[in-house]
This record gives C-alpha cells, structure tokens and sequence, in this order.
C-alpha cells in the first residue's frame, strides 16, 4: 500500500495542479473582441441619409411648409352678435314683461366677410409654390450630404491604405535591419552606417503612428457625418482606392447638370413663387365684402335686415407691397441666371480637375512605380552582398516611399474629383 501511495502521488498532485490553474487560466484568458462592421461608400451614403442631423433637421421644413398650405386654404370664420338695448338697470322696479316686449330691443347677427379677388386661391398657390421650393432646397441638402460624406470616406481610404503601405515598408526596412546587423557582427559594416540604419527604423515606426493617428481621426469624422447613432465605435471602411475612367465631354455634362442640379431647380421655382406672392399682393389689394344678416326685436316687433360694408380704396390700395413683390420677382430671375452659372462653372472645374487627375494617375501606372520598386529591389540585393552603399540605398528607399505614397495621393484627389463631378452635374452615376 506504501508503495503503491508513493508511487501515485505524483499523478495526485499533477492533476489538483492542473484543476486549481484550470480557472485561472480561463479568467486569464483576453475576452474576444467582435469584429469591426466594414461599410462600403453606398452603405455609408444610405446610412447618413437615413440618420443624419442634419439632413433630419432640414427634412422638417417639409411638413412646417405644408402647413402653411393648410393655414393659406382657411377661410374666415363667420361673426355672431347680439345685444339687448335700453334695459333700465339702474331703475328695476320697471323691469316687467311688458316693458322688456314693448321698450327693449334685442339684437341677433350673423356677418360673413366674402374674399374678392381670388385671395384664397392666391394664398393657396403662393404656399404650395413655397414648399416645393422647400423640397427642391432638401433635395440639395442631399447632394450635399453625399458629397460629405464621400469625402469623409475617400480620406479613411486614403489613410488606411496609407497604413497598410508604412506597415509593409516598416516590415521591408526591418528585414534590413537585421541584414546590418549581420554584417556589423561579421565586421563588414561599420558602427556608424549601423546607427544610421537604426535612426531610419524610428522614422518608418513614426510614419506608422502617424498614419494610424490619421486613420482613427479620419473614421471618427465619417462617423459624425453619418450619425453617431448609425455606426458603433469599432467599424472600418470597405473598398480600395481605384481609377475608374469617366466617358463623356464637359459640354454633355452641362447639359445634364442643368437638369438635375436640385439648387439651380429650386432657384427656378423661387421665380415662381415671386410671382405667386405677387398675385397674391394684386389680390390683397382687393377689398373685402362683409355681409350680415340682422334679426330685431323692437316695440313688440320681430324684423329681419341685412348689412353691407366694404373697405373704400382710395389711400391703401396695397401698392406698396405689390412693388415689393416685383422687385423680389426681378431678383429672384436673377438669382435664377446666377445659379446657372454657377452651376456650368462647376461643372467645367471638377471635369478638369478629373481629367488632370487622370493624367496624373496614367503617369504613375505608365512604368514610374514599377521602375521605383525595381530600384529597391537591387538596391536591397546589392546592399545585401555588400555590391552598394547605404546612402544608395536610402536613396532608392526614399525614392520607392514618395512614388508610392504619391500615387495613391493621386488615386485618392482623382475619386475626390470624381465625386466632386457628380455633386456639380446632381447625378450619382456618370457614363
């Protein structure tokens, strides 16, 4: 039995080792983070549009104008009267029947004022003209939102590639690190060219930091532009940074700009509206009809009377804010004339600033990049081999860093052009 105790005792304790860790391994264990929501630009868009302040806010103004309707198409109210004349109440002893059915009169009226001059229906089309110029402006809040947005969206993409590339080129330049320090350990290097490989590696981890400083600050915009409520804390952006060619000359998006751009439309119903409000002015200055049917009570008879009255125009005929009202037409046409310039001028802009950008971008994938990261390459197996000096190859890294970096600089100002280009036509898709 001694025997067989001691030779069991180590299992023994093994397993209350393994059952007493066997907790506190799993309360050790990191708590699993789910991972981060990836929305692409459409969902971003759709999302903003959905819980955007904003464009909440603006939306809003719909329904206060199409209240104005309601109130513009109510028409007034009837007035009711009546009275009791001649009651002796500081005499009440001769207060009797006959003295309130013979000496006492009663009064009873019903007025009715009649609108002349179509006022109602001018009030009527004035506020209906006034909301859809409110719908039209909501509409450009839209195109505006989207532009925000895709904004927003194009500088995450940008700073997440970005990231993506200093990790890489961080990896690529470590890899040399340890190369040096083989050559230092086999004396082919001196200590100085060490230390300058070395000081190299903290600008490639700062250029890291940095871009992750960028990202994160990029993701926290987008997430206001969207809605704080419509986005958790840890999503990401989905999609690359890519060219894709427009079709089309400048003269053909004009003409489609002209009709869609939701500013340049609202401008054009504001001149409506003007002259709406301008009727509206003409037919105020029509007088008013009030009529009223009397019913009388007197000397012990029963009378019915009617009543006319009617406002004479000889001072206030109005004039006043009918010449307002075609002063405010005169600019409203203006205004109408300034938004379609404004409207062919951005057009004209963003399509340049595409059609650069693609010439820029055409640079790069002609044979620069590849050229630049060939460079490297030798660079890198001749510095391996000892074939090639440090400062030649610090310049090649250098030269491989701008051409990269640039290029997708370039790739991200042209979709920021692109997007530029549909804002200024009011279209999402182009040819």
């Amino acid at each position: 039995m001694r025997l067989w105790t001691f030779r069991c005792l180590p299992l023994l304790l093994l397993g209350m080792a393994l059952h007493a860790q066997a907790p506190a391994t799993a309360r050790a264990a990191p708590p699993t983070q789910a991972p981060a929501v990836q929305i692409d630009l459409d969902q971003a868009m759709q999302l903003a549009l959905s819980h955007s302040p904003a464009l909440a806010a603006a939306r809003t103004q719909i329904p206060q104008s199409q209240a104005q309707e309601v109130t513009a198409a109510i028409r007034p109210n009837p007035i009711l009267s009546w009275d009791a004349l001649f009651l002796p109440v500081f005499n009440p002893k001769t207060i009797t029947l006959n003295y309130l059915n013979n000496t006492a009169e009663y009064d009873a009226s019903v007025g009715y004022t009649i609108e002349r001059g179509h006022k109602r229906q001018a009030r009527v089309e004035a506020a209906r003209d006034a909301t859809a110029v409110v719908r039209a402006q909501v509409d450009d809040n839209v195109r505006t939102l989207r532009f925000n947005v895709a904004q927003q969206f194009i500088g995450a993409l940008l700073d997440k590639s970005s990231l993506e590339f200093a990790r890489q080129d961080l990896a690529s330049w470590q890899n040399t690190t340890s190369i040096s320090q083989a050559q230092y350990n086999a004396g082919a290097m001196s200590e100085g060219d060490l230390d300058t490989i070395k000081l190299q590696t903290l600008q490639f981890e700062n250029t890291v930091s940095a871009d992750q400083l960028g990202l994160a600050q990029a993701l926290i915009a987008l997430r206001q532009q969207v809605g704080l409520s419509a986005l958790p804390d840890n999503f990401d952006v989905a999609g690359d940074l890519a060219f894709q060619p427009v079709h089309g000359n400048v003269d053909d998006f004009k003409m489609l700009a002209l009709k869609n751009r939701p500013d340049l439309n609202a401008a054009r119903l504001s001149v409506i509206a003007a002259e709406g409000q301008h009727k509206l002015a003409q037919a105020n200055g029509k007088r008013n009809l009030t009529t009223t049917i009397e019913y009388s009570h007197v000397g012990a008879l029963n009378d019915v009377g009617t009543l006319f009255s009617i406002e004479i125009p000889i001072f206030d005929r109005n004039q006043g804010e009918i010449a307002r009202t075609v002063a405010a037409t005169t600019q409203a046409r203006d205004q109408v004339q300034q938004a379609n310039e404004q409207v062919l001028s951005d057009v004209a802009t963003a399509y340049e600033a595409v059609e650069q950008g693609a010439k820029i971008i055409r640079l790069y994938t002609s044979g620069y990049r590849d050229q630049a990261k060939q460079a490297l390459d030798i660079r890198q197996y001749s510095y391996s081999r000892g074939a090639s000096s440090l400062l030649d190859l610090l310049d090649a890294e250098r030269t491989y860093r701008s051409t990269e970096v640039g290029y997708r600089q370039a790739l991200a100002t042209y979709m920021l052009a692109l997007e530029q280009l549909k804002e200024a036509v009011g279209v999402r898709t182009l040819p």
